[in-house]
């Protein structure tokens, strides 16, 4: 059996991962990974010293090497000040995208292959072939990750375990119970982990005090409908914390960070025909015209498309869909198979032309 290491979290996930490797024959080592000094000891968040400590128990339990990575400075560049300049942008971020395309399976695979290890094994819940090249979706449809998993490069994916991709989140718990671990019951971290307050605009202005993002809400005309104190509180589709009526549920439907102005309309405003997306990874690019599916937010419907275009390709929708995100990850599929992913730069509203033969 191989030598593996296993990015231990301190959750039960990641946790289960190791004793079943354990069990396997592997030759383990668990590492686990200290990105930052935010006070986050809590229920429903990850990353807090309480979090290190009991994968450190864990790791004593199940009888394997345990080391904690120092990983702040690189966590910070990466993951958090992409976070604060993609809001300052007029966009959203999302890091958990950024966490593991440039942290876990970069710099902490590059420091598992400098340990002797043939793979990275990680508590995702996703599925890689056993060739190592293809990534799909995980049996548990509720808890699949892959929309986060993108990034990762065909050459990482061939180094990298997912265990878990097969199991069910119940069944997860239950091996928890059988090899004995404390984290079996541990609540799941579902918040931003360097942000404990979840205040993300408390946290841009902190990190950027000199910054002002005061401006006005306005209508698609331009009409100034009232006023906000930072247009980095917004995301497109929000409708919550406007304070306006315009005689309709009133959206966010763009922010221009040059103007400072958050553009806002109604539910109608926000139908989309595609997007355009940069930064692609891909595994395997759909052929021109290949009917796939897209999925532009985490547990976000898969919308039928095709693929249209060279570096910077358009998505374009078979049917309109609702509230296409800047700054998000649309990730597009065969079936359950991740071809590819990128960052949603702006959305479309023309509908694409009828071919000649359909109109």
């Amino acid at each position: 059996m191989s030598r593996v290491v296993v990015a231990m979290s301190g959750g039960v996930d990641s946790s289960v991962v190791a004793g079943l490797l354990v069990e396997a024959g592997h030759e383990v080592i668990g590492v686990h990974m200290k990105l930052h000094d935010a006070e986050t000891d809590a229920a429903g968040r990850c990353c807090g010293l309480d979090d290190a400590l009991d994968a450190r128990r864990v790791a004593e339990r199940l009888g394997i090497p345990f080391h904690v990575m120092d990983l702040r400075e690189a966590f910070r560049q990466s993951v958090m000040e992409q976070f604060t300049d993609t809001y300052l942008a007029g966009a959203t971020p999302n890091p958990c995208v950024s966490c593991n395309g440039v942290l876990k399976f970069r710099v902490l695979l590059q420091r598992a292959v400098a340990l002797g290890a043939s793979h990275l094994a990680t508590g995702h819940y996703a599925r890689v072939d056993e060739a190592g090249r293809a990534l799909s979706r995980a049996v548990d449809e509720q808890k699949d990750q892959t929309y986060f998993l993108y990034p990762i490069t065909p050459k990482a994916l061939a180094r990298v375990m997912f265990p878990l991709g097969g199991l069910k989140k119940d069944e997860v718990r239950e091996h928890a119970r059988r090899l004995g671990l404390l984290t079996a019951e541990k609540p799941e971290s579902q918040e931003i982990c360097f942000i404990p307050d979840q205040d993300h605009a408390g946290f841009i202005q902190r990190e950027r005090p000199d910054e002002d993002g005061s401006g006005e809400l306005v209508d698609a005309q331009g009409r100034v409908l009232g006023t906000h104190d930072g247009y980095w509180r917004f995301t497109v589709g929000q409708r919550r914390g406007l304070g306006l009526s315009i005689g309709q549920r009133a959206y966010v439907t763009h922010i221009d960070p040059s103007t400072r102005r958050v553009v806002v309309g109604g539910e109608g405003d926000l139908w989309h025909h595609g997007l355009v997306a940069v930064g692609w990874v891909w595994h395997d690019r759909p052929s021109p015209g290949e009917r796939v599916t897209a999925r532009i937010r985490h547990r976000g419907a898969l919308v039928p498309c095709t693929v249209e275009g060279g570096e910077s390709p358009a998505v374009r929708f078979e049917q309109p869909a609702w509230a296409v995100a800047p700054g998000q990850a649309v990730v597009i599929y065969r079936g359950e198979q991740v071809l590819g992913g990128g960052t949603i730069r702006r959305a479309l509203t023309d509908a694409p032309a009828l071919a000649p033969e359909a109109a």
